[in-house]
């Protein structure tokens, strides 16, 4: 193509999802993301990562009972460390999902001064049964709500990929 673009791999959207701490919701959607992508034969098409709005976990490998939730459901393959949302992100991703209003709003917090690419919304509004947020199963106990995190992150993927494919 005679098109010069600066970034090689310009063909290739990003997806970011990001939750308070970066240890539940986020890194069980970024996932469930790549999960679906691969089974789709996507991978050359999409790419994914996830971070935090706070640094509380910075560093810090997924919560166990997230991980269990994955492996549950047979994602096993993942893995990541929580990081903070930073600056360059608003231009490195094509989208940035938050799972809340609050998260939401740190987000534009954070990226406001910063011109970017970044399509800014909730992961639940691709949810098909409406549900727009994504609750935070962190303080719960048990894995009940993990399950219903995870099953709702595949809900809004799957959406999201068959619309923007």
């Amino acid at each position: 193509s005679t098109t010069d673009y600066s970034m090689p791999s310009d063909d290739k959207r990003s997806v970011l999802f990001v939750c308070l701490g970066n240890i539940c919701r986020s890194p069980i959607a970024e996932a469930v993301f790549l999960e679906e992508v691969k089974k789709r034969g996507l991978e050359e098409r999409w790419g994914a990562d996830s971070a935090a709005t706070f640094g509380y976990h910075t560093g810090k490998s997924p919560e166990g009972r997230a991980m269990s939730t994955l492996k549950k459901f047979g994602v096993t393959d993942y893995k990541h460390r929580a990081r903070v949302l930073r600056p360059d992100d608003a231009q490195e991703f094509d989208f940035i999902f938050g799972m809340d209003d609050s998260n939401i709003r740190d987000i534009k917090d954070e990226l406001r001064s910063h011109k970017g690419k970044a399509v800014i919304d909730l992961l639940g509004s691709y949810d098909p049964q409406g549900k727009k947020h994504v609750p935070d199963p962190y303080y719960e106990s048990g894995t009940a709500r993990f399950e219903e995190v995870y099953h709702q992150c595949v809900r809004c993927v799957k959406a999201f990929l068959d619309k923007h494919n």
